[in-house]
């Protein structure tokens, strides 16, 4: 957790506020240090950047979940455009 916040320029607190609001779930090592992925260090960065601007954590985290759907869905589109570039419906 150290190392993740000295990364990030945040607190080992920050980085345990956002387990608590459930926006971060890092895997524990034997030790039972937390261990962060890339993405949640993303994730970590983007809460950061939306309090720095007066968000409340709650409002934080839930804007990041939906960027997070925002996202999923346009690779979706994407996929699905690739797969039938003319447009038309599947069922038709």
């Amino acid at each position: 957790m150290g190392r993740a916040a000295e990364i990030l320029g945040v607190t080992a607190a920050f980085l345990r506020s956002l387990g608590a609001a459930e926006l971060l779930a890092p895997q524990r090592c034997e030790g039972g240090h937390r261990r962060y992925s890339r993405y949640q260090l993303r994730l970590a960065a983007r809460a950061r950047e939306l309090l720095d601007r007066g968000t409340s954590l709650e409002a934080a985290c839930r804007i990041i979940e939906l960027e997070d759907q925002l996202a999923v869905a346009v690779e979706l589109n994407a996929e699905l455009t690739r797969q039938n570039p003319t447009g038309a419906h599947p069922d038709h």
